[in-house]
């Protein structure tokens, strides 16, 4: 069957709308800015045919209902592609698969408010129709809860600790184990950063007192670049690390040695999923080590059961606040996205941030 449109935008509407132009602004890789478009895309030819309206038309109103929408694309035999995908040109072609989930809906109004607002600021627009939406959200986001607390953390470490150690395979086991816990901890990395970037990307730099300080760049989310204090502490597990893999106990300029390694002495990039799995296994052996302790710390397992690796992150974040560090500089650790304007008049001192985050960070093996 033919899809039946109305007036279907095409890529010069969209052109001389210059969504793409727009789009550019904000994303700077392929795959980022194919999903912008996409969204884009979705909300013209909703508007234009269901609506009869252009996107300068649209209230907060129609946006709400566009929302539901997305929950679900009625009529299908218009909204829905059935079976295999097609292009674009062909006349099987439908711009949904099927109904949006929840997180894929907040998704798309994230996108739509990026380009809402660079249309207002270009004068395009009058208003951005969802900037109602997004003070709500503002006001109803919720605290971070997925951290560890001191109990778990205790687990964790412990059940770290009491690796076997017999064999030289356990032996690596245990080592890259502790240096991937202190990265994703002391660091507050991503997964995601700690198998895209390399040894090569710490440094030393003296301070305005003269003292060495170390530091580590990483390229992460959205491709943007972040540069995180290396503590005394993370130095030395570092330096642990590397010399059980035979390296020079400190990293040079422009090493190229991944930040974490496979088993066996192979220097390849990890997996995401594989590094995951080593940290579920660690999950593992702390709701073990919790079990054999008795009854009453079976609620504190089945937190450990919904764990993820992000959660050392969050428990990062939550230590570093509890031991008194700027927020500005957790901030800047975390490499935050939210950050006003005005804060880069702000922009924390690189050497105070060090000493701080020295303070108010440790592992205490």
């Amino acid at each position: 069957m033919s899809i039946q449109l109305g007036a279907v935008p095409t890529r010069q509407d969209l052109q001389r709308f210059r969504i793409d132009k727009v789009i550019s602004v904000y994303v700077d890789t392929t795959v980022t800015f194919d999903t912008y478009r996409k969204e884009s895309e979705r909300l013209l030819l909703w508007s234009t045919t269901e609506l009869r309206k252009p996107l300068s038309s649209l209230t907060h109103e129609d946006l709400l209902i566009y929302r539901r929408f997305l929950a679900d694309p009625q009529p299908a035999q218009r909204w829905v592609m059935s079976g295999r995908k097609v292009a674009r040109a062909d006349p099987h072609w439908r711009p949904f698969a099927g109904p949006l989930s929840p997180a894929s809906e907040r998704q798309a109004f994230v996108i739509l408010n990026t380009l809402f607002a660079w249309l207002v600021n270009a004068g395009y627009l009058a208003g951005n129709p969802l900037s109602l939406s997004r003070q709500r959200a503002r006001k109803a986001k919720p605290r971070v809860t997925r951290f560890l607390g001191d109990n778990l953390w205790r687990a964790v470490k412990t059940s770290i600790d009491a690796m076997p150690r017999d064999t030289a395979r356990e032996q690596e086991h245990y080592a890259r184990v502790r240096w991937l816990i202190s990265l994703l901890y002391l660091m507050g990395l991503r997964i995601s950063e700690v198998v895209s970037n390399p040894m090569g990307g710490f440094f030393r730099r003296r301070d305005r007192d003269g003292q060495d300080r170390w530091w580590l760049t990483v390229i992460g989310k959205g491709d943007k670049e972040r540069l995180l204090p290396a503590t005394t502490e993370l130095v030395a597990e570092l330096t642990r690390y590397r010399q059980h893999y035979g390296l020079a106990a400190l990293p040079y300029g422009g090493e190229t040695t991944p930040l974490l390694l496979p088993i066996g002495g192979n220097h390849r990039t990890m997996t995401r999923g594989a590094v995951h799995l080593i940290i579920k296994q660690v999950f593992d052996n702390a709701i073990g080590h919790l079990q054999s302790t008795g009854e009453a710390h079976e609620r504190a397992a089945e937190q450990l059961r919904q764990a993820s690796a992000h959660w050392l992150r969050h428990t990062a974040g939550s230590h570093m606040m509890d031991g008194q560090v700027d927020l500005r500089y957790v901030r800047d650790n975390l490499g935050h996205a939210s950050i006003s304007t005005t804060s880069q008049y702000l922009h924390a001192d690189d050497d105070d941030r060090h000493r701080a985050t020295e303070a108010g960070l440790r592992l205490n093996w």
